[in-house]
């Protein structure tokens, strides 16, 4: 039975890694001004269009190409072939996302046109080219200027705000009334509150705007993440094929400006301590965090939820020293702290890039009721230290390396179709399991793998000598040696410990020439992951 299923779980690997690079991809190209347009966010540039933001409310199937410009016109976008660059890339299956308006009242010859005549011929010729090539335009009006008088917000676009309007009913496409939508937004907050939408920057605050500015057509980042929010509730509406697509986050951190935040920690400080009403929910945007993050206990349910290629990195080590000159410590080392309970990650991968110099961990976790999902733990020695005595946690799907002792700690956790990766001889799991505790780690159906030339691994030895292990149908390639487990030089810690495996496949499974103080399971009862993880409150995490 072992020999006849072992190349199963590899083969399921390589099919979801083929199926994810294969995976079609939509793209939506944006066409407009520099309400929408992406911005520089050199010197600290707060100025932001909302097709910038837009990319984080869509999956990771869906593309955000934005080719919208400042200061251009349906009429200049055209005559500098910005367009013709545009339509040449578009393929059946893509959205052309459409706004102006702004630039074409303005009265020079470069840009302007008139509505009812020049401008609705250019947003025509948009929406035909767009369908010609199996797309689907969808047009946009433009957003309100912040123009009040005597505290009432008045229209500044006029016939402008109507062309969209009637091409779309004529052409029979989605059209968006974000000018009436974000009318509405910006006359409920009223001629104070609206300021904090708009680039309204004190002098002497910003590198980048030293004089400061008081500029009420563009966008801050909290105004274009409002912006592109009102957009996409509406395309959910307008568009049912995109609902499928959007996705809805409190915050969101990018490197590139195209977020709330620019750090990870940023965006955990901004988060209610014990918000118990509701899940507070973070996309991490494709990039590199070098920070050492840390979830305070007063920050419970908190999901961060990354998107490909999203690390959070640092590189401490327990010997470095500290301002005082003292060694960091083991614990002082990680990159990441987590002691929220209920947090949740998925997607995400942490990271110490110290290299081989000892122990460096990647993530620090004391959290009660922790779950990570499709994470990635990255490091050498102690990379993963589960710290919490009273710590209960679920590894599902997750890639995890290291050399010596790489996961490590005192908590419950279970690793659930989980890859243990040895990137040097050593020892993979370095339990401390307190004394009557009824489980510590157990590890099901996952992949044991290691570098090449790795040839000396133990499943596991005991950090105290209470330590509990199980190894419940994962696949061991011939890295593991026949013992399979080490009693870390103490023989009265053979007495103590708890180490079974039931049904090891692959190479590095030898039942028969274990070390004596393991067992090998006759079957799994006391052992179901809902049992190991329910406790005293009934936690099931999947």
């Amino acid at each position: 039975m072992k020999t006849k299923n072992a190349w199963l779980l590899p083969l399921l690997f390589l099919l979801f890694s083929a199926f994810r690079a294969d995976k079609p991809v939509t793209t939506l190209f944006l066409i407009g001004d520099s309400t929408m347009a992406n911005k520089s966010i050199a010197g600290g540039n707060p100025e932001r269009g909302w097709g910038m933001v837009l990319g984080s409310f869509f999956a990771d199937d869906v593309r955000i190409d934005n080719h919208a410009k400042n200061g251009r016109s349906s009429k200049s976008f055209i005559d500098e072939g910005l367009w013709e660059k545009v339509i040449a890339q578009v393929k059946p299956g893509d959205y052309v996302f459409i706004q102006f308006g702004h630039n074409d009242e303005k009265t020079d010859e470069k840009r302007h046109t008139v509505p009812g005549g020049t401008f609705d011929a250019n947003l025509r010729r948009f929406v035909d080219e767009t369908r010609a090539k199996g797309g689907t335009p969808i047009l946009f009006n433009s957003i309100v200027r912040r123009h009040f008088v005597d505290s009432v917000l008045t229209d500044t676009h006029g016939a402008y705000l109507e062309s969209p309007r009637n091409v779309a009913a004529e052409r029979k496409v989605p059209f968006i009334d974000l000018n009436t939508l974000s009318h509405k937004l910006v006359q409920e907050m009223g001629p104070e509150e609206s300021k904090k939408l708009f680039m309204w920057v004190a002098p002497n605050t910003l590198p980048a705007i030293a004089a400061g500015k008081q500029d009420d057509t563009h966008l801050n980042p909290r105004g274009a993440r409002e912006i592109a929010r009102l957009a996409v509730d509406a395309l959910s509406q307008s568009v049912p094929e995109l609902a499928k697509y959007i996705r809805r986050y409190d915050y969101v951190v990018a490197t590139d400006g195209s977020g709330d935040f620019f750090t990870i920690q940023e965006a955990i400080d901004a988060v209610p301590d014990f918000r118990k009403s509701a899940r507070t929910t973070i996309l991490i945007r494709r990039g590199t965090y070098k920070e050492k993050l840390v979830i305070p206990a007063s920050k419970i349910q908190v999901s961060l939820i990354g998107e490909e290629g999203a690390v959070l990195t640092y590189d401490d080590y327990a010997s470095k020293k500290n301002v005082f000159g003292e060694e960091k410590s083991t614990s002082g080392s990680s990159t990441c702290y987590i002691y929220g309970p209920d947090f949740y990650a998925e997607n995400l991968t942490f990271e110490n890039s110290s290299g081989p110099v000892g122990q460096a961990v990647a993530c620090f976790v004391d959290a009660d009721r922790a779950f990570f999902k499709n994470c990635r733990f990255l490091g050498f020695q102690d990379t993963l230290y589960t710290y919490g005595k009273q710590s209960r946690q679920y590894y599902q799907a997750c890639y995890i390396e290291g050399s010596v002792d790489f996961i490590f700690g005192s908590s419950t956790a279970v690793f659930d179709r989980c890859r243990i990766h040895s990137k040097r001889d050593g020892y993979i799991a370095a339990p401390s399991t307190p004394e009557g505790r009824s489980h510590g780690y157990l590890f099901y159906d996952c992949q044991l793998t290691a570098d090449s030339g790795v040839t000396r691994v133990y499943l596991s030895r005991p950090w105290r000598p209470y330590a509990q292990a199980a190894f419940i149908r994962c696949h061991m390639n011939k890295h593991i040696l026949p013992e399979g487990w080490h009693n870390w030089g103490k023989k009265e810690n053979e007495k103590t410990v708890r180490y079974a495996e039931y049904q090891s496949s692959g190479e590095g499974a030898h039942p028969k020439a274990r070390a004596r103080f393991s067992v090998s399971l006759k079957n799994l009862k006391g052992y179901e992951i809902g049992t190991v993880l329910r406790g005293d409150d009934g936690w099931q995490p999947f």
